[in-house]
């Protein structure tokens, strides 16, 4: 049988971080990661009816592995309630964006002027491949040239140049 290691961040629930956290898990009001990030930190409590449990018992009762039931008591310890049961915001997106301020305002100027000769509009196809030849980026697909053209309200094609005017859309 496997032995549990020390548990190195000792969870010491006050009486009233108790009675929320046990509220918390009654209601069924809070999402469920909320909910069994209570019912770890409930079952480590030093302080709990018949001691508190292993990390190796909880994780089993609980269906989750050690190592979280480990960064939840840590969490706890070394940051306080809140963190612990909250998931952590994150700061940035995982990839930067393709198209910055920079890019943008130029795919906007340049959907809204004249079409390449030979075309009569601009294409989702042609906005990226001018992007690439400026340089202002290395590859971009054109569904991010959508987007940023949806996030401006422009339209490659539009019979107003580009800026889509309100109160124009038929079928609504």
């Amino acid at each position: 049988m496997a032995r549990s290691t020390p548990n190195q961040y000792p969870v010491v629930l006050t009486d009233e971080q108790r009675e929320r956290l046990e509220q918390l898990t009654r209601t069924g009001k809070a999402p469920v990661g909320k909910v069994r990030h209570a019912r770890v930190l409930l079952l480590s409590d030093g302080g709990r009816a018949g001691g508190r449990l292993t990390r190796d018992r909880i994780a089993d009762a609980l269906g989750m592995h050690v190592n979280t039931v480990d960064r939840l008591r840590k969490r706890f310890v070394l940051e306080g309630e809140e963190p612990a049961l909250n998931r952590k915001v994150r700061a940035e997106p995982p990839t930067p964006a393709k198209i910055d301020g920079k890019a943008e305002a130029y795919l906007v100027a340049t959907c809204c002027s004249a079409a390449p000769t030979g075309r009569t509009r601009w294409t989702l196809h042609l906005l990226a491949d001018e992007l690439k030849r400026r340089g202002l980026v290395t590859s971009v697909s054109i569904e991010t040239v959508r987007q940023a053209l949806k996030k401006t309200r422009c339209s490659p094609g539009g019979s107003s140049a580009g800026a889509s005017p309100s109160g124009s859309r038929r079928g609504s």
